[in-house]
């Protein structure tokens, strides 16, 4: 729900709308014409005061949405706003509240700005873009061409903040690279691109969300003069300056204390120094009050002493300009000037409840208690009505936490019994400390109501009285772009060893003559007259006709990897040197030329669209008569990447070495970069290569992850390797009926590669659990069979002879192992190499057959025996009957593929519990087993 008053604030009517507003942001001129800003960064237009909203945009910045500003901006509708793009950049667009959809929004400045960068201030706005780790402003005056802002060559800013706007110039506090918590202040030429320095180490502080406050305050009601709080070697003083910045003096503290009484606070050792902070609630005052409408009045928090305390805030008023002081509270309080500062309104600035206020009608120097209401309240804020001459004030606030806002309505009309007169006002003439009349080139003098005379000031009031302009002096010239004031002179102005003393100005044309500068200018605003010139220079020179230099060719949208077909503009800029005469020629690098006759200065775009992706090299060439310069770029133009596979062999032995391959999608996509993820490992490898030889130096499972990136987009995968100190492999093929239906991706390798190892269980009742198919890509198809172990101790597995092998070879060979695809085609899964055997992580395919052929000598051994000697010894027909009947049970024919094969070898089984049994191997179609402290005790006995 929206209260918005109609009648300035005598009623309010609420306003029903879809919408939470965040921010509410009145037109300047017209009041019925109102933005509404929500959290989720859609912006609202009404023209109504309220009545009817309309979307205009969605993905705008918060606090970077401005009103046109009269005078500049042709259209009074017109809005200014910093938004989001598609792609996650930020524009700086402007749109009509009548229709503002994507189509109809305009891009004002060419590129991407820095998020948060946008602003809009009188006759400039003000935005920057970051690239790499260099920082560019730029600044539009009176909505002209942007161009980038001149700083001292090695003033290499990490933070700008801009401080005012008024009287045609931009005042500025900069963050050097040196600097942490102090800025330097900066001031321009009329069109805000040129600046100097007119102050160092201003103190700065960081507030929540990344805001920063600088300790600086224009003074409101006479131009040119300005509050800076100065922080050397942790000492914070107060200065004053009267002629935007030519100097600076810090304040006189007053004679006596509130009191009457003389304080013992005397300069050099002693001055008044007071806070410059705003206020985080806008509807009270900051820690120093000033007003246009009361030119010399300053109220403001502070102390007396060498520096500036913090927490100490009693409150001191000056009534011209600055010069003398008074303390009139001994605590911060805030104020309210109404009728032009004829009543002075203070408030405690407590977290206590209240019921007085305090005003004044003679500039401070006596002030009266009025109890506002009868309850006390909790003051959120004070506000006066509309009009510098208004005596209606209201105070409103809360009675407990939990209460609605209460608003009490403070007249002091009553007070005053008339208007006033001419013979009710004095005048007063401005100076600053030293008592100098000529102040911003001119004297100045004003005029302000008498203490004794209890009249309105009104509508009609003004307070200047009279102006006469002065002769120039030393104190009307700042120091010029490229020169810096000396320490030790201040009159003095020296050049910067950056600095070309005979450089032409950019825009100097062959033709045209110039001045060379002096080291000074003129104050902005400055209203001298005649007297000194330092400005002058006693110099014409013509313009020459100078070479190109600092030619840089970029593309809109800063994007050097483009699409096929994407429809690129190229721009190119020239820093220095003649662009009338200069040729341009262009080369795109696909074949594509072109020659342009003054190219940078008519913005005339190249435009261009790349069929085929590939690494293209634009250049361009500038020439003229005087010399010549190159700039050079290289444009990727490649596909958007749609995925990327991870092939790896999801088993591997210990520090084993293995292959990451990563296959991208398109399969034509060009200049990717890798970045693998092994395991925890927080910090990538990264490659050219589309692979990575490896190893993992612990047992277990490893994630392994790839990223690829060709500047356009970036895909992942990932895969998990389990990692053994002993597993076996056996490489398997296919019939080759197989190869024609291999569209040669992953997920049919996985499928092919799980209907494999289910039809193994199947068919040898190995569990499905300790075996693992990987499919290869290519062709011919091909397959790695994984036997991995049953026992995770590795003792225990190390002694054990493993019997799932000769069962999966000889369903192999048995050409029991098949499947169907598609047309029921009948595909055989085969060994590989029937010759070749198998191998393992800890062992070679050839020791396995050695053990085989070492066990089939022990039984052939074994069964000589004891057909030799069984008759000889007493009951050994007995013990070869309970011998044979105790193991026929594990003899078994393997030329049928049948039942009894699955119900003998399961699980296990394949192991035998005994650590003493041994396999012996297949001979003449029959497995035979027996255990071998049997046949040792026979032996024996």
């Amino acid at each position: 729900m929206l209260f918005i008053s109609t009648d300035e604030g005598s009623s309010f009517q609420r306003q029903s709308i879809s919408f939470t507003p965040d921010t509410l942001i009145f037109h300047p001129k017209e009041e019925d014409k109102l933005l509404a800003y929500c959290k989720e960064g859609r912006l609202f237009a009404s023209t109504d005061l309220g009545r009817k909203w309309t979307l205009l945009q969605e993905r705008v910045t918060k606090d970077k949405v401005f009103w046109s500003v009269s005078g500049v901006d042709v259209d009074p509708d017109l809005v200014h706003m910093e938004m989001q793009d598609t792609s996650g950049g930020y524009l700086y667009v402007t749109c009509l509240i009548q229709n503002c959809s994507d189509k109809m929004v305009t891009a004002q400045f060419l590129g991407k700005i820095d998020h948060n960068s946008l602003l809009v201030q009188d006759d400039y706005v003000f935005v920057k873009v970051t690239t790499g780790n260099r920082t560019k402003h730029f600044v539009s005056y009176r909505r002209n061409e942007f161009v980038q802002m001149k700083f001292p060559k090695y003033a290499l800013p990490k933070d700008v903040q801009i401080v005012s706007t008024d009287d045609n110039q931009v005042f500025l506090a900069l963050q050097e690279w040196y600097q942490s918590d102090t800025y330097n202040l900066y001031q321009s030429d009329p069109q805000g691109v040129y600046y100097s320095i007119v102050l160092e180490n201003v103190r700065s502080t960081k507030q929540p969300e990344e805001n920063v406050l600088i300790d600086v305050l224009e003074v409101r009601g006479i131009r040119g003069v300005f509050l800076a709080n100065q922080k050397i070697d942790g000492k914070v003083t107060t200065l004053i300056t009267y002629n935007k910045g030519q100097n600076w003096e810090a304040l006189a503290p007053p004679t006596t204390d509130m009191n009457g009484k003389p304080i013992s606070c005397k300069a050099p050792h002693c001055h008044l120094h007071l806070h410059l902070r705003w206020a985080d609630n806008p509807y009270v005052s900051g820690t120093v009050h000033t007003k246009d409408s009361a030119p010399g009045l300053i109220m403001g928090a502070g102390n007396l002493g060498s520096k500036l305390v913090e927490y100490k805030e009693e409150m001191y008023i000056t009534s011209d300009c600055g010069k003398t002081w008074r303390q009139v509270f001994e605590e911060e309080h805030h104020i309210l000037y109404l009728d032009h500062g004829g009543v002075i309104v203070a408030i405690k600035d407590t977290s206590i409840p209240l019921k007085i206020l305090k005003f004044s009608i003679d500039e401070g120097r006596t002030w009266t208690v009025h109890n506002f209401t009868s309850t006390s309240v909790f003051v959120d804020g004070l506000l006066s009505e509309p009009g510098d001459e208004t005596l209606v004030m209201t105070v409103f606030g809360h009675i407990s936490y939990r209460s609605d806002w209460e608003l009490v309505k403070v007249d002091f009309r009553q007070s005053f019994p008339r208007q006033c007169t001419e013979s009710d006002y004095v005048s007063w003439q401005l100076t600053d400390l030293q008592g100098e009349k000529c102040i911003m080139g001119q004297e100045r003098s004003f005029r302000k109501r008498k203490d004794t005379a209890f009249c309105i000031k009104g509508k009609s009031y003004t307070s200047a009285l009279t102006t006469k302009p002065c002769q120039c002096t030393e104190q009307d010239f700042n120091c010029d772009y490229g020169f810096e004031r000396s320490h030790t002179d201040g009159n003095h102005c020296f050049a910067d060893f950056w600095h070309d003393l005979d450089s032409p100005p950019e825009d100097c044309h062959l033709g045209k003559t110039y001045e060379s500068s002096t080291g000074y200018r003129k104050v902005i605003s400055n209203m001298c007259e005649g007297g000194l010139n330092k400005q002058q220079s006693a110099t014409q020179h013509n313009c020459p006709l100078l070479p190109p230099k600092g030619l840089q060719v970029s593309i809109k949208g800063q994007m050097l990897a483009v699409a096929p077909g994407d429809d690129i503009t190229f721009i190119v800029h020239q820093e220095q040197g003649d662009t009338s005469s200069t040729k341009y020629q262009v080369d795109l690098g696909d074949g594509v030329r072109a020659i342009y006759q003054n190219l940078t200065v008519t913005d005339e775009p190249i435009q261009h669209r790349y069929k085929n992706p590939g690494v293209y090299k634009v250049t361009v060439k500038a020439e003229n008569t005087a010399g010549h310069d190159e700039a050079t770029m290289y444009i990727q133009v490649t596909a958007p990447l749609q995925e990327v596979h991870l092939e790896v062999a999801p088993i591997t032995g210990r520090n084993h070495e293995v292959n990451l391959t990563a296959i991208v999608l398109p399969t034509e996509a060009n200049l990717s970069v890798f970045y693998w993820w092994i395991g925890d490992n927080l910090q990538p490898t990264l490659t050219l290569e589309n692979s990575l030889l490896t190893s993992f130096p612990e047992t277990g499972e490893v994630s392994v992850t790839v990223q690829a990136s060709n500047g356009r987009s970036m895909v992942q995968d990932t895969r998990t390797v389990r990692v053994y100190d002993n597993f076996q492999v056996i490489r398997l093929s296919f019939s080759t009926n197989l190869d024609r239906f291999n569209p040669n991706i992953p997920e049919w390798r996985e499928d092919i590669g799980q209907m494999v190892t289910k039809i193994l269980t199947k068919t040898t009742g190995v569990p499905l659990e300790s075996l693992l198919t990987v499919v290869k890509p290519g062709l011919p198809t091909t397959a790695d069979l994984y036997i991995l172990p049953l026992y995770s101790n590795p003792a225990k597995r190390s002694m054990l002879v493993d019997k799932r092998i000769p069962a999966i070879i000889q369903a192999l060979n048995s050409n029991n192992v098949t499947f169907v695809v598609r047309g029921g085609l009948l595909v055989l899964v085969m060994l590989a190499d029937p010759n070749a055997g198998f191998y393992g992580a800890a062992k070679g395919p050839g020791v396995w057959a050695l053990a085989v052929i070492i066990l089939i000598s022990i039984f052939a051994t074994g069964s000589f025996i004891l057909y030799k000697f069984k008759r000889k010894l007493p009951g050994s027909r007995n013990v070869y009957a309970q011998m044979h009947n105790e193991k026929e049970q594990e003899m078994t024919s393997p030329v049928n593929h049948s039942e009894d094969t699955q119900h003998i070898i399961q699980g296990e089984e394949f192991i035998d519990d005994d650590l003493d049994s041994q396999t012996l191997g297949n001979h003449s179609g029959v497995v035979l087993s027996i255990n071998s402290r049997e046949l040792h005790s026979y032996l024996t006995s």
